[in-house]
């Protein structure tokens, strides 16, 4: 059956969120260290903080489809499945620039940009609902997905050993960014994945690509990209 992560924002199906386009997709769970220094996303991150007494500090990621700004196009610009982005630590740099990071929490399908009077984008979005797939096969799948991640650090000689794959099922599912260097659109399918299942095997299909590539060529894997993203 369907289940919804626990959070208080999402107590409704829809939702207006603020909307921080960027050149990379936020994938629940992962962490993710954003340098707030543009004018409207200075604005969007006041906006957030002053609300905290009526809402969690949440606003919605979305990675742009082509370059790194979204012009007229607006929605078009714009993957539809995004993440919501739970702030976790701010700080002031002066100059109004500000440090912030922000964890992943739940997917949503943006539905529409609304004009909320901000310089910023307001989104009207739906939340999407974390789906098993076919239950009897998550245990097998992740057991594989585990053995093929073990595989890769082998044939890479990677160092990140302290990188331990999440017991959960579906938190597995999210996690191979963390040891694979995957591209965006990649990146986009493990989260617009309609279930656990099928991320799973999306997972477990990258990730032997990525081990009989390196095989075959004798490559030593990089760190996994988690750069510093500016706004």
């Amino acid at each position: 059956m369907p289940t919804r992560s626990v959070f208080p924002t999402y107590a409704e199906d829809m939702a207006s969120l603020p909307l921080f386009p960027l050149g990379t997709v936020l994938l629940p769970g992962a962490r993710l260290p954003l340098q707030i220094f543009e004018p409207r996303y200075v604005a969007m991150l006041r906006d957030i903080v002053d609300g905290q007494g009526e809402r969690p500090p949440v606003f919605g990621v979305l990675a742009i489809r082509e370059g790194f700004e979204v012009g007229d196009d607006g929605v078009r610009a714009l993957h539809q499945v995004g993440c919501a982005a739970l702030l976790t630590q701010a700080a002031s740099l002066g100059d109004e620039r500000f440090l912030i990071v922000c964890e992943g929490t739940e997917r949503f399908r943006l539905e529409g940009i609304e004009n909320a009077g901000t310089d910023y984008f307001t989104g009207e979005v739906s939340w999407l609902d974390e789906v098993d797939g076919d239950r009897g096969a998550l245990d097998d799948l992740a057991a594989r997905l585990r053995r093929e991640i073990a595989a890769f650090r082998r044939a890479t000689a990677a160092d990140d050993d302290d990188e331990t794959p999440p017991d959960d099922n579906r938190e597995l599912s999210y996690w191979l960014p963390n040891v694979v260097n995957l591209d965006l659109g990649e990146r986009q399918q493990l989260l617009a994945s309609d279930d656990t299942e099928a991320r799973l095997r999306l997972s477990l299909r990258l990730v032997r690509r990525e081990r009989a590539l390196a095989e075959a060529l004798g490559a030593v894997a990089p760190p996994p990209d988690r750069p510093m993203n500016l706004n």
